[in-house]
């Protein structure tokens, strides 16, 4: 038996403006999508989330949520044991009782996700069917939902793209053709209590965030819902919206001073909004932030930044540290390109640039090694080695753990990336 691996191909030309595409498969090198519960449970605070897994699941989630230690997580793994896997105990037996036990010892629970694992997969364990029968069960008082979080074919970034999938059936229609904004995307809470007070300032609204911070906050659907996306990984999100009658605004993601000056500026442009009125409401704000960054930017600006695909942020990260920082993208690696997504990221980009889809990493390490940009943005499985070779790296999924969105985030956002320079200048001492 073989393995056929097709060859990368490239697509862009260099000198047009365009990027330079380089496209990938191989073996890759990411996290699972599990670990999008580690945000999601803090985020919607009556949910819980049961991963149908193995101990390994279990292991993965206690490793990353270990500072979770001192408070009562709202999340656990029904494990799968060896029976389960061979077929010899029935599986939904075992799982109804875990919930009964799970709802009867946490009230507080008004939405319930089943998420599917590897291992859940491999057995062709049928969860949606377990969570319809459940929901039968327990309605009005719990609701409950599925989503797969396998790693098997997914980054751990599309854990949340799964998850708030899920949730965009059970959003009501709208009755109406009024508009509403729809903010797509997990983010701190501070971080969309500031986003409500510059929406409010332009006289922009009703404004709801998906997910919303209560299970029952899910807003209505319609015609007149324009939704937007705070985060560049939730493709199946969008379209289950769309699909919904919702219309997407398009813009570059809310990562330093211009980029959320764009976003906010496409949402006021639908809303009508008159410059004064959006300079008013974004001037202050903007100033804050571009003086916050500049204050970084002596220390990166020049240097060469390379990006492994990790978690589809890569793309409104390179713009951000190029444009705002004047550091110089080597190579930016994204797991998937989203052109229609991308589109307004792709053009704020330096011509030419080499942007890699996909991963083959043995390859992409290569081009590293003989790169050696000064600072590599990749996962944890291979920041260590990376390190021990002489190159600096950032750890991405802090990119996802930490508030990086908006105005006041946005020199935090290039600290992020001065850190680890200064950290190897210290031990170089």
């Amino acid at each position: 038996m073989t393995l056929a691996v097709a060859e990368p191909t490239l697509d862009g030309a260099v000198g047009c403006g365009e990027p330079v595409i380089l496209r990938e498969r191989g073996q890759r090198e990411v996290f699972c999508g599990l670990t999008s519960i580690i945000w999601l449970h803090r985020k919607i605070q009556d949910a819980f989330f049961l991963v149908v897994g193995s101990r390994t699941c279990a292991h993965l989630l206690q490793s990353a949520a270990g500072v979770m230690i001192f408070a009562e997580p709202r999340f656990a793994t029904a494990i799968m044991e060896e029976r389960d896997l061979a077929g010899l105990a029935d599986a939904n037996e075992g799982l109804e009782r875990i919930v009964d036990a799970l709802l009867a010892r946490r009230p507080d629970i008004k939405l319930l996700f089943l998420v599917g694992s590897c291992p859940s997969e491999v057995i062709k364990m049928d969860l949606g069917q377990a969570a319809q029968r459940l929901s039968r069960r327990f309605l009005p008082d719990v609701r409950v939902l599925h989503y797969s979080g396998s790693g098997i074919e997914t980054t751990f970034t599309q854990g949340e793209d799964a998850c708030l999938a899920a949730l965009v059936p059970e959003m009501a229609t709208s009755p109406d053709a009024e508009r509403a904004l729809l903010v797509v995307g997990a983010l701190a809470e501070v971080v969309e209590d500031q986003f409500r007070r510059i929406f409010a300032t332009m006289g922009v609204g009703p404004v709801h965030f998906l997910p919303p911070r209560h299970a029952a906050e899910l807003p209505a659907l319609g015609a007149g819902t324009r939704y937007i996306l705070a985060q560049p990984f939730l493709a199946d999100t969008a379209r289950a919206l769309s699909d919904r009658g919702a219309r997407r605004i398009a813009a570059p993601f809310p990562l330093g001073a211009e980029g959320t000056t764009l976003w906010l500026r496409a949402v006021a442009q639908e809303w009508n909004v008159t410059p004064h009125v959006f300079h008013e409401a974004t001037a202050f704000g903007e100033q804050r932030a571009r003086r916050a960054v500049s204050h970084r930017r002596e220390r990166l600006s020049g240097l060469r930044v390379g990006f492994f695909p990790d978690s589809q942020l890569e793309i409104p990260l390179a713009r951000f540290l190029s444009r705002e920082l004047g550091m110089v993208p080597t190579e930016i690696g994204t797991p998937y390109l989203h052109r229609e997504h991308m589109a307004p990221e792709l053009a704020l980009l330096p011509p030419g640039v080499l942007i890699s889809e996909g991963q083959h990493v043995d390859k992409q390490l290569d081009r590293f090694r003989a790169e050696r940009p000064d600072l590599t943005v990749c996962g944890l499985g291979l920041a260590n080695p990376l390190e021990a070779e002489g190159l600096a790296t950032k750890w991405s999924i802090e990119l996802v753990f930490s508030p990086i969105q908006g105005y006041e985030q946005a020199g935090d956002l290039a600290e992020l990336f001065v850190r680890p320079l200064a950290r190897r200048a210290r031990l170089e001492v």
